[in-house]
């Protein structure tokens, strides 16, 4: 049975702390599906479409990671898939708490999907997401901040 990880995120927009993660995690795993959780409540900057393209091109050379979507919980999008893991990175404290509250409500859903945390890099433990929405909101270049060819303004 191969081993299979979803890498579960926002990605609004993916950053260079993603794409370690993920390449991390992918030595550990037969294969690693990246899904964007599509919550039509929750405001993104940047559409999925867009979104989704910017992942697969930041793993066009790794045949192992999969591109994808979901809308239902995440426990769930896995026991649909046949997925035994989810990866979460954890940049500090608050991370981990946040991300061990909801790996404990998964295992509560299915005790048979495991949750691995990862810590990322000092390169990459100040860089998210957020910090990289804000930082456009100013009219900053968050070049610095993105995977090798992403351009948000495309």
């Amino acid at each position: 049975m191969k081993k299979i990880a979803l890498f579960p995120g926002s990605f609004d927009p993916i950053t260079k702390g993603h794409e370690a993660l993920i390449r991390k995690a992918l030595p550990l795993f037969d294969g690693i599906v990246v899904s964007i959780g599509d919550n039509k409540q929750k405001h993104t900057r940047f559409s999925l479409e867009k979104r989704m393209e910017w992942i697969r091109q930041t793993f066009k050379d790794e045949p192992r990671i999969e591109v994808t979507c979901h809308q239902d919980l995440t426990v769930d999008f896995c026991k649909s898939k046949g997925i035994g893991y989810i990866v979460r990175g954890v940049r500090n404290e608050q991370d981990f708490r946040y991300e061990a509250e909801i790996a404990r409500v998964n295992r509560m859903l299915d005790p048979k999907i495991e949750t691995i945390f990862i810590l990322p890099d000092s390169e990459n433990e100040h860089i998210s997401s957020s910090v990289v929405r804000e930082l456009l909101a100013f009219g900053k270049d968050v070049t610095p901040f993105l995977p090798q060819g992403i351009n948000l303004s495309e």
